[in-house]
């Protein structure tokens, strides 16, 4: 087969790399009765998902490794904390995701080719929230 002969269609090619850590928190917002409002942990996975409408040599939207500086902070600043104690506001799974993509905009996209469409953060296997990041 000549596979010179496949055409390549056109399009966007998008990039997910996901990342862990552990961390405790609670809801204090929540009614007493409720069990998130209760201090609990969880090993948090995010994902952080890229698009471009070309490729960076040699074939790539992003190389994965400039992406080890948000792998970076996670472990530095999330890792093995109460986030209800160190973040600005509730962590709830969904404000979780949107500061992430705030986060990474602000620190890492200006330097990495590729542009953040989402975070996804998972707090177990069945339960995840996603923040799509509007048009840059």
């Amino acid at each position: 087969m000549d596979f010179s002969a496949v055409p390549l269609p056109p399009g966007d090619f998008t990039i997910g790399k996901t990342f862990s850590f552990e961390a405790g928190h609670r809801l204090p917002g929540l009614p007493d009765e409720h069990k998130c409002s209760r201090q609990h942990g969880h090993s948090y996975e995010v994902e952080v998902i890229l698009t471009a409408p070309s490729l960076e040599g040699p074939g790539f939207v992003t190389d994965f490794g400039a992406l080890a500086p948000f792998k970076e902070f996670l472990n530095a600043e999330l890792d093995h904390h109460n986030l209800h104690e160190i973040l600005p506001f509730e962590p709830t799974s969904e404000r979780l995701a949107q500061f992430l993509a705030g986060w990474f905009i602000q620190n890492l996209q200006p330097a990495i080719p590729g542009r953040l469409v989402a975070v996804l953060v998972r707090e177990t296997q069945s339960s995840w929230a996603r923040f799509d990041v509007e048009g840059q």
